[in-house]
């Protein structure tokens, strides 16, 4: 297997029933997927579920060319990571989430930073979905054409719908700390 070999070609022989293939595109595209699914979720195992899911549906049904993957994979992901929140939401009473913060020698850091990922989460599912994936995507890596293709935007639209994101993420972040807690704000229902 060639280490410079193109997504497209990968895909091809995965489409053959190559699974080293499939392994070189999973190890080339997890990170990636993670850090939009973590960005999503904030839990470590509902990302790592999530991530799962959307590498079986690329080894069951690889996209058709010429789709580029890396935004395909992450429209899969935020679907499935959607669908999952919503079974969560529908099927078990609200969970009290624990933000997974690396192990610190300080608590009271890893206190302060758990606490600043939450409020960050919270910010988001403050924003209409469309703002939230943009930030999501755009912070994972993706470049404007990866954006929009991931969420079907036209991609001169990327900087200007991700300007009004950031503003409106910065907005919403500002009211959060400002009102202290979740209960105290207007608005939209935080999701867990």
């Amino acid at each position: 297997m060639a280490e410079h070999e193109s997504d497209g070609a990968l895909l091809e022989r995965l489409r053959r029933g190559d699974e080293a293939a499939f392994e070189e595109l999973f190890m080339r595209h997890y990170a990636t997927v993670y850090r939009v699914l973590y960005g999503l979720t904030g839990r470590r195992e509902a990302a790592e579920d999530a991530a799962q899911e959307t590498f079986l549906t690329l080894y069951r049904r690889p996209p058709s060319p010429p789709q580029p993957l890396r935004p395909w994979l992450c429209r899969v992901a935020l679907n499935t990571a959607r669908n999952a929140l919503r079974s969560e939401r529908r099927d078990a009473a609200r969970i009290e989430r624990v933000a997974h913060a690396p192990v610190a020698e300080d608590p009271s850091e890893a206190a302060e930073r758990a606490e600043e990922r939450e409020q960050v989460r919270v910010a988001l599912a403050m924003l209409p979905q469309r703002q939230a994936h943009l930030l999501l995507l755009r912070h994972a890596g993706l470049s404007y054409a990866e954006v929009a293709a991931a969420l079907d935007l036209a991609p001169g639209s990327v900087g200007t719908l991700l300007a009004r994101a950031e503003r409106a993420f910065a907005e919403a972040y500002a009211r959060y700390r400002s009102a202290g807690t979740e209960e105290h704000l207007p608005g939209k229902q935080v999701q867990p």
